[in-house]
């Protein structure tokens, strides 16, 4: 019998071609620079030993990195605690044994320092040195709850006042004007989007919602499932900050099931942005799924800019309108490049787009379109690869090459922040799929403690010194190291304490 002959390459030979791919990448680059393009970014990580020499220095390197997050941590608590102790709590006064503001922090830190699940947080921080370390960082924190306590209190409390605290957070950081510099022509950009939070083939809570999948052989099983709309604060530089959750709900009433869907939920969201936000010069950035007269009515009334995804099939009309005038406005077009890309936008202003009962309402639309090209490395050889793409959409305002760039590049490409922000949250380290309880309030209280978990650890990645140390580890590598530091006993907690009575500002990078 024959030996099968492999047509896998060596080592040798992987190791040439990846060299082979690097000289390429490297004269890619400088004929780039030669043509006013900017070089593609490194890579995101060093790939070095530690920078640390000795223990000491380790030592002194987890400290500083410990005692920044918890300025910035004790710089916005003070907010949360007083917000949380309006909170009602149900349970008897002589029973008490943690005050509802301990309860509630320690769920923050639950998130903050990335526990997968319930028991596991039970376990870790319950440690010994775990816990000296949390109370010499927050004083609040007399000892340790279970999570069944957190759960208890979740599930008769109102949770949405944790929301409340954590959007009076995000007023108090507006009114300081800390995302100033990051506004996009004086307005807060806002990307809203929905996501699948988890799916269970019982039924948990009676507001789950319900579909039917393929169970094979042409059969169907019921999925069950909980769906968010989230509101996120989407800055150019790639902060990207949660602000307000809406649940979908499928409300059951005699066996009948009436389904929730995302547009109806957007309408309940927009309503409660407005009511917290009445003032708020807010830029909205929204996917292909809403370009329909409704919104576009809602955002006109509540006064909102927005940047709208418009696909090749939606709003026909538009379409129409925008083929027919694009021959004879040739002067609106702008060419130029942003970093290692061509870009082209050519856009047409004023276009009238009816709808509703006999075309009876309507709406003045810009559109613009941007078509640019690249070049990169093939992935398999070191042939220069050209690639393309196209991107389309509706603007509340009018188009000019002055706006342009700031509109489309550094507004509505920047709506893939709450994607990511979703990626994060569901697979670095925040467990936004894991249900912690399957009680319809406390689910729901969980899920906002998670997102002020979130909030805190951006803003303190922002910072100016954790920003570089998010460059020299990354986010989930600087995470790990300050969830180890204060899990051991590396920290100096005499000098931690001298540090926290100092005042502290909050400066972003």
């Amino acid at each position: 019998m024959s030996q099968k002959i492999s047509r896998r390459p060596g080592g040798e030979a992987v190791k040439q071609r990846r060299r082979a791919q690097k000289r390429a990448a490297r004269q890619l680059r400088q004929q780039q620079r030669a043509q006013g393009l900017e070089a593609s970014p490194p890579p995101a990580l060093p790939n070095r030993k530690s920078s640390w020499s000795s223990v000491e220095e380790e030592q002194a390197g987890r400290q500083q990195t410990v005692e920044e997050q918890v300025k910035v941590f004790r710089s916005l608590l003070p907010v949360l605690l007083k917000r949380f102790a309006k909170i009602a709590d149900p349970r008897h006064p002589k029973t008490l044994k943690h005050q509802l503001t301990a309860v509630l922090l320690h769920g923050i830190l639950t998130f903050v320092f990335q526990m997968a699940s319930r028991r596991e947080a039970n376990r870790r921080l319950s440690r010994p040195q775990f816990q000296e370390n949390l109370r010499a960082l927050f004083p609040e924190l007399d000892s340790c709850p279970h999570h069944d306590t957190l759960n208890r209190l979740l599930a008769d409390i109102e949770v949405d006042e944790i929301e409340t605290a954590h959007l009076e957070l995000i007023q108090r950081l507006m009114r300081k004007k800390k995302f100033y510099r990051y506004l996009l022509g004086h307005c807060y950009p806002i990307a809203i989007d929905g996501t699948q939070k988890f799916t269970r083939s019982q039924l948990g809570a009676e507001e789950w919602l319900q579909r039917q999948v393929a169970a094979g052989e042409g059969s169907t099983t019921p999925q069950y499932y909980v769906y968010v709309l989230e509101a996120h604060l989407a800055f150019a530089n790639g902060m990207t900050l949660p602000l307000l959750s809406e649940f979908l709900t499928g409300k059951r009433d005699g066996g009948q099931s009436k389904q929730d869907c995302e547009l109806k939920a957007f309408q309940r969201l927009a309503a409660r942005i407005k009511a917290v936000f009445p003032r708020l010069p807010i830029l909205v950035l929204l996917d292909g799924l809403y370009p329909n007269g409704p919104i576009l009515e809602l955002c006109r009334r509540y006064h909102w800019q927005f940047m709208i995804v418009l696909q090749d099939g939606s709003l026909p009309s538009v379409w129409e309108e925008v083929e027919g005038l694009r021959p004879l406005q040739p002067q609106q077009f702008l060419k130029q490049n942003w970093g290692n890309r061509r870009q082209q936008f050519w856009w047409v202003n004023a276009i009238e787009y009816r709808y509703g009962p006999n075309d009876r309402r309507r709406q003045i639309l810009h559109v613009v379109v941007c078509e640019e090209s690249w070049e990169e490395i093939a992935a398999a050889s070191t042939e220069v690869v050209k690639k393309a793409s196209r991107h389309a959409w509706i603007s509340s305002e009018p188009l000019n090459p002055r706006n342009v760039h700031e509109r489309c590049n550094l507004g509505a490409r920047h709506r893939w922040g709450i994607e990511n922000n979703f990626l994060v949250e569901k697979h670095h380290g925040y467990h936004y799929q894991h249900c912690f309880s399957t009680d319809w309030k406390a689910m729901r209280g969980y899920h906002y403690l998670m997102q002020l978990g979130h909030l805190i650890n951006v803003l303190a990645q922002h910072t100016a010194v954790l920003a570089k140390l998010v460059r020299q580890f990354g986010v989930r590598g600087l995470l790990q190291l300050l969830e180890e530091t204060v899990a051991g006993p590396w920290l100096k907690l005499d000098r931690l304490r001298e540090v926290l009575r100092l005042p502290y500002q909050l400066r972003l990078d």
